[in-house]
């Protein structure tokens, strides 16, 4: 898992700002600074972003959760922007697995500025495929 740190393995993450510096069992976090690819020609982030740094950094949490050989696949990724940050404001990101059963997995994760503000809140179901199953 420490190979994704960084940019979470993937290249777009990094050019949207994002950078994984911490994981545990069940949880993930990343620093999200948005870049200008991540904005709108108005200069706010783009609404699909926030699906994207919400996927990537909820799949991060629900491997960290996973034993050797289990997988994690999205169902579904909902999420809600609360507030416009300011551009070049430097965010921070966690994802937490709220309950990993056999087969399914609930995530919740949210994106807050230095201030503790919510700048905006995801949550994911995700389907579990066990190694011994």
């Amino acid at each position: 898992m420490d190979r994704w740190l960084g940019d979470g393995g993937m290249p777009l993450l990094g050019q949207l700002g994002v950078d994984f510096h911490r994981y545990g069992e069940g949880f993930a976090e990343a620093r999200w600074t948005p870049t200008p690819l991540a904005c709108n020609p108005f200069g706010g982030v783009h609404g699909g972003v926030y699906g994207v740094v919400f996927d990537a950094a909820m799949n991060f949490a629900v491997n960290s959760a996973l034993d050797r050989g289990d997988r994690g696949a999205t169902v579904d990724v909902s999420d809600r922007i609360i507030r416009a940050p300011e551009p070049g404001v430097a965010l921070e990101v966690r994802a937490d697995v709220l309950r990993a059963a056999r087969a399914v997995a609930f995530v919740e994760a949210g994106i807050v500025d230095p201030d503790g503000g919510v700048v905006a809140r995801g949550s994911s179901t995700w389907s579990l495929r066990r190694a011994g199953s």
